[in-house]
């Protein structure tokens, strides 16, 4: 293969311009919630404010004017997180890109290349989309820097908006249980706190089901306009009127991480599980084993807990089966928004601003911004890696406009 370069499907230009092409998937509500913007290093710096209801104050008539600063009540600043991946096309796809050979054969590996291209870019949206919905509901995350370094970022939601509710309060099994007020509660505090009444509540489909099924939200659609039926047809937009919480967004969006074991898993036994990297696998998410050898072969556990130093996952109860170091894998899927998690917030700050954006910072030498597309050729055996990267990281500018309770 003489590289490449000759064929016209796999030139730089095509392919950037192939995988700007893709829209965001219109399930990656952050990402197009939120904008994205070009900043000039990758050490991001932003301005917070907490409230933003402010006002001019009186003076007399010939005194100075005050002043106010553009900054706010205190400035945060991180690293940028680096991301990329990469996709493998062998000699024999590369050829039948080329000119000569039949239609049949070129149009479907143009398909090819494309689904594929399309399928590093869908990974790459999931990666932005998980940092902003971590801002969010977690208040932060960690990352890996230069070197290897594990970096966190904290963007400074008060703790007072970062509820847990106590056992006896958990709306599935508390004995005091009472949604209704503990949604009022939260409308207050962004209120009281941010100047700002939510604008957006944010649940998956199985909290949603507890929301329908509570016997107090239940009991007030019986006495409101609501009570005809319209509960089970449309459960979002019932509950969001009637609580006064804005739209109601069920995001059942998921991610999926993958792992390979780096130590065999003894059936009956392991509770511990060694990876390749943990680092993104979250306690709470469900970790389905895999057995390479064997088609529709799985068992799914629990997560306790994950140790990102030792790349050790650790499951709830041993997996029936054993499993071998270096064939077999992990997969972990997990919502973007937990069953426990119920968040309100608004997009804007009392005085109309966006409360985020996503920063994206420069890398490679020739500066480049967002999501690009570079190749290498293999020369034994003959291939090419096409390699898709990005580099950036979500602010936060208004903390106070976000509240997020966990309710189970």
């Amino acid at each position: 293969m003489k590289g490449s370069e000759g064929i016209p499907a796999l030139k730089l230009t095509v392919l950037n311009k192939l995988i700007r092409k893709f829209p965001t998937a219109p399930t990656m509500f952050f990402s197009n919630m939120f904008p994205s913007q070009n900043y000039d290093s990758d050490n991001i710096r932003w301005e917070i404010e907490y409230g933003s209801a402010g006002m001019t104050p009186f003076v007399a008539p010939g005194a100075p004017a005050p002043a106010i600063g553009l900054d706010g009540v205190g400035e945060a600043s991180a690293k940028a997180a680096y991301f990329k991946e990469k996709m493998y096309f062998d000699e024999e796809f590369l050829n039948n890109l080329r000119e000569p050979g039949t239609t049949a054969k070129y149009l479907t590996a143009e398909r090819q290349l494309a689904r594929g291209m399309q399928k590093l870019r869908n990974r790459c949206d999931r990666r932005r989309e998980w940092m902003m919905s971590q801002m969010v509901t977690q208040g932060g995350f960690s990352y890996l820097a230069k070197g290897g370094t594990r970096l966190s970022v904290s963007y400074g939601i008060p703790e007072s908006h970062l509820v847990t509710l106590g056992t006896d309060r958990q709306w599935d099994t508390g004995t005091k249980k009472n949604p209704v007020e503990d949604i009022f509660d939260a409308k207050t505090t962004l209120q009281d706190d941010a100047g700002v009444t939510p604008k957006y509540a944010m649940l998956n489909s199985n909290l949603l089901k507890l929301l329908v099924l509570d016997k107090d939200i239940q009991a007030l659609l019986q006495k409101s306009a609501f009570g005809n039926g319209d509960l089970f047809a449309n459960p979002s937009q019932v509950i969001g009127s009637l609580l006064g919480v804005g739209n109601i967004q069920v995001y059942d969006e998921t991610f999926e991480v993958t792992g390979w074991l780096l130590s065999n898993v003894t059936g009956g036994s392991s509770t511990d599980i060694v990876v390749d990297n943990a680092a993104d696998f979250e306690v709470g998410g469900t970790l389905r084993l895999i057995d390479m050898s064997e088609a529709s072969s799985w068992e799914d556990r629990k997560i306790t807990a994950v140790n990102v130093s030792t790349n050790t996952i650790t499951v709830a109860s041993a997996p029936t089966n054993s499993y071998i170091a270096g064939e077999d894998k992990v997969i972990m899927r997990k919502k973007f928004i937990d069953d426990d998690t119920f968040l309100i917030f608004s997009d804007t700050s009392a005085d109309g601003m966006k409360i985020a954006e996503f920063m994206q910072a420069p890398y490679g030498l020739e500066r480049q911004w967002g999501m690009n597309v570079d190749k290498k050729d293999e020369w034994d055996p003959d291939g090419t890696w096409t390699r898709v990267q990005d580099k950036g990281l979500p602010v936060l500018y208004y903390p106070d406009t976000i509240y997020r309770l966990k309710v189970r």
